[in-house]
């Protein structure tokens, strides 16, 4: 989980902040601050990971705010005025998202600085249990190790899977089931979407209706697996 911040003066821009992080399943909402001195009293009494950050506010502004940090989380600015993205890189962002975005470029956003902290600390879609972050698999009588980080979407075909993997056009092919695959990597933030596909959650950049989307690349939702899908773009009502 990344424990996140939403800082705002706007109090509907605030709370459509706090709905999409909710609805994002690696995400948890520690606070949500209306100027930036009250981000700095959360921050000295919270760990924060992440913190979505207008610029334009009374008093302190964002940026102002991210210079004073000497220790920094990763941030994802959010604002109406284009003409402060390359400060903003400059201060080493992980995203710049222009107000009015949709969820799906929010989402896109999240998954940058998932991966961003992935790397900062080696969590490479391993959970706090300490099972491996890789695996095996038979490749024409070679074992094939394969990253969880590393992975888009798994497509099954009868006895076989195609993996398809970030840093490869190439898909692996193994003589495995779908059901031994969901074993391998139970605990893991993966999801079954339909009987032929299984996902990496932080991969996936926008849903609609019948269909997931993997950046430019659509998928379907079967109708026995729907509801699972829904559990992960729908905040929890417990």
């Amino acid at each position: 989980m990344m424990r996140c911040l939403a800082v705002d003066d706007e109090k509907l821009v605030r709370e459509l902040l706090e709905d999409n992080i909710r609805k994002v399943p690696y995400l948890q909402l520690v606070a949500s601050c209306k100027h930036a001195m009250e981000a700095i009293e959360v921050l000295q009494r919270e760990s924060v990971d992440l913190i979505f950050l207008d610029i334009q506010m009374p008093g302190l502004s964002g940026l102002q705010f991210l210079r004073s940090l000497p220790h920094p989380p990763l941030v994802i600015l959010v604002t109406a005025y284009e003409q402060y993205a390359l400060e903003g890189f400059d201060l080493d962002v992980v995203d710049y998202l222009l107000k009015p975005y949709a969820f799906d470029r929010f989402l896109k956003a999240c998954n940058r600085a998932l991966e961003r902290r992935q790397l900062r600390q080696g969590d490479v879609h391993a959970p706090a249990s300490g099972m491996d972050d890789f695996f095996f698999v038979n490749v024409e009588y070679v074992q094939v190790k394969i990253n969880f980080i590393d992975i888009r979407y798994i497509e099954g075909l009868k006895d076989y899977l195609k993996i398809h993997l970030i840093s490869n056009s190439k898909p692996v092919l193994t003589r495995m089931t779908m059901k031994s695959m969901e074993q391998r990597l139970a605990g893991a933030p993966f999801v079954r979407i339909h009987k032929s596909f299984l996902v990496s959650i932080p991969r996936i950049t926008a849903v609609k209706r019948d269909t997931i989307y993997l950046g430019e690349k659509e998928l379907p939702i079967g109708d026995a697996y729907r509801e699972q899908v829904e559990r992960i773009v729908r905040p929890s009502t417990d």
